[in-house]
């Protein structure tokens, strides 16, 4: 596309483009043309959905269909459970579970004779019905699409999409109509919060960065998202590259920063490698560079990649891996909005928190402020996942009960099993359970119960789930990922993982929880940065509520959710055993006695608890307590 200098060219370019989405929008300018948006997220991306758009586009140009029908990628749909999913405009029909061989069955009976392939349609579990569209299923009807507005409308690897939606609108009208500091009065208006897990005013934080005079400043888009479990900022990577883009070209005006960049794991290759087309397509239209729109403006972005280091998605940290040193946090005063990159004035805002930005100054302060709570504005970005049946990338504003999202949004509890908890804010975060369930989620709220927003990693555990392992896994990952700079962290949390396996085999004792709580407290109050201050979180919040089964690792040595190998005690019932040695003959340490048409038995002592005699018995004869 050409180059846009001025901001009456961008409008140009916007009342140029937008009939590009007018038959997603419902605006339909002719009833033949048909739109397919394949999702081209990392998940349905692994399960071919690059070959069903192929497959599509063949099939259209063998038809001679190609001004009738198009066929392209688009960010993730969110629906990720239910993934490769495509979805047919302007009847917004949705299709789920799309194998490339599908395609032929979708082209002939959909787009040439205008028949629904019915079995593609998602069909809802409680009642058994087919749902044509995304409007109708409920995993939509509870989310508000604010930061994920363009994923699953947009070609994100298009910049005239991008522009299509309006995109570049709000950078415009701040390089334009607004000072700095009115630009920084607008976010502070908004009420916007970091979520990146710290939930500290993003017009704030903005603020303290341009009071500092320097020469030069940055801004740094933190793309390093590294909870287990976690995907949005990476699917806003792929699926919007220029939301991002135009969000720090916003604050880089705000401060008086000309050079931003995107520290992002190289782990997420899809991300990068759309990121980097967006940036060189904003670069060739004139919206990053040398004077920007006309204004006089400069800005630029550069990528830097991340090995993979959770502890840098800490700023100071992150800051250091950029600089080329050692990815360790610094010592906090002096922040980086005084002192950062290169001991200059630098912002750190998160992918989810400059997908917003935009947002703010087109629709408005007082629209922003308009959702959410009162003191938690906005919508909140999840990455929904564990044993719900809904797993997938949701949108909800500020507010929203556990139970609106994991019964509403998320459908429930797999295999019909209980709600036990849900965790919230990665390792840094805490276990909420049942009890809770009709909390709001917002950053005080969770912070009242002991967990807290984090970037957005929701993983629901059912009664399947033992606590204490799952504790214990969260500490496992914090030592993994500890950078080892202070003996709080690097020495307490190993000790707390040491105590926490012996409960889950057997050898932990009352004086165990004691000794965790103990720790806990002194990791929080020592520990140099939030990693290690906030790493005992999911072992306090289990403690609080599921003593109990704690409880019953160290008195019973009885692990309740029978998930703790070693605590597993298997036995043979008398009333159900027909003495088939099938038993005996398949045990690998021969620890089962008895003869041919008698009860059996197992020696305790000798179990190794495999699990292969119940595995063996075709009687039920064999249980697992």
């Amino acid at each position: 596309m050409s180059e846009i200098h001025t901001s009456e060219q961008l409008t140009s370019a916007y009342e140029q483009y937008k009939q590009l989405l007018a038959t997603r929008l419902g605006v339909v300018v002719d009833d033949d043309t048909k739109m397919i948006l394949v999702c081209g997220g990392t998940g349905c991306h692994a399960s071919e959905s690059d070959k069903i758009v192929k497959n599509f586009q063949d099939l259209i140009e063998k038809n001679g269909l190609n001004d009738k029908v198009f066929a392209s990628i688009s960010g993730c749909f969110g629906f990720c459970e239910k993934g490769p999913i495509v979805k047919i405009f302007p009847e917004n029909v949705f299709y789920v579970q799309v194998k490339p061989e599908d395609t032929d069955e979708i082209f002939e009976q959909h787009i040439l004779n205008g028949k629904k392939v019915t079995r593609l349609l998602y069909e809802e579990p409680t009642l058994n019905e087919k749902k044509e569209t995304s409007d109708e299923i409920p995993f939509y009807k509870l989310q508000q699409r604010v930061a994920l507005r363009n994923c699953g409308l947009i070609n994100p690897e298009k910049i005239e999409e991008y522009i299509a939606t309006g995109g570049y609108q709000a950078l415009s009208k701040v390089l334009t109509q607004m000072t700095p500091q009115q630009a920084i009065a607008e976010m502070i208006a908004s009420g916007l919060r970091g979520r990146g897990g710290a939930g500290f005013s993003t017009g704030k934080k903005w603020e303290f960065a341009s009071k500092y005079q320097s020469e030069e400043k940055f801004i740094i888009c933190n793309a390093d998202e590294g909870d287990p479990g976690a995907f949005m900022d990476r699917s806003i990577m792929e699926g919007d590259s220029h939301s991002v883009i135009e969000g720090m070209a916003i604050a880089g005006y705000a401060i008086g920063a000309h050079q931003g960049y995107v520290y992002i794991r190289a782990e997420y290759p899809l991300a990068v490698h759309r990121l980097e087309i967006a940036i060189a397509q904003a670069r060739e239209t004139g919206l990053l560079g040398k004077d920007i729109l006309g204004t006089g403006f400069d800005f630029d972005i550069a990528i830097r990649l991340g090995a993979g280091a959770f502890v840098c998605g800490e700023e100071t940290a992150l800051i250091h891996s950029l600089q080329g040193q050692r990815g360790e946090p610094g010592t906090k005063p002096p922040f980086p909005a005084e002192s950062g990159l290169w001991a200059k004035p630098t912002i750190v805002n998160n992918v989810e928190t400059l997908a917003n930005v935009p947002v703010v100054f087109t629709r408005g302060a007082e629209w922003f402020q308009s959702i959410g709570t009162e003191t938690s504005k906005g919508t909140k970005v999840f990455a929904l996942a564990g044993k719900v049946n809904n797993v997938g990338l949701v949108e909800v504003p500020m507010g929203t009960t556990l139970r609106e999202i994991v019964y509403g949004v998320g459908g429930g509890i797999k295999a019909g099993a209980e709600f036990k908890a849900a965790q919230t804010g990665g390792p840094s975060g805490g276990c909420i359970p049942r009890q809770y369930l009709d909390t709001p989620i917002d950053y005080e709220s969770l912070a009242s119960i002991g967990s807290m927003m984090g970037s957005g990693g929701m993983i629901i555990m059912s009664d399947h789930d033992c606590m204490v392992n799952i504790a214990r896994f969260y500490m496992e990952f914090i030592v993994e990922e500890s950078c080892g700079r202070c003996v709080p962290c690097r020495i307490g949390n190993k000790r707390m993982l040491e105590i926490l396996t012996d409960i889950t085999e057997g050898r932990g004792t009352e004086e165990s929880l004691q000794e965790l709580r103990e720790l806990s407290q002194t990791i929080i109050d020592t520990s140099l940065c939030g990693l290690g201050q906030t790493a005992p979180n999911p072992v306090l919040s289990t403690l609080k509520y599921f003593m109990d089964e704690y409880e019953a690792h160290v008195k019973e040595k009885r692990c309740p959710a029978g998930v703790c190998q070693k605590l597993m005690k298997y036995e043979i019932l008398p009333e159900k055993c027909i003495g088939c040695t099938s038993c005996a003959r398949n045990c690998p340490v021969g620890c089962i006695s008895g003869s041919v048409k008698q009860v059996h038995v197992i020696d305790q002592s000798k179990c190794i608890k495999c699990g292969a005699c119940m595995t063996r018995c075709k009687f039920g004869a064999v249980v697992r307590n």
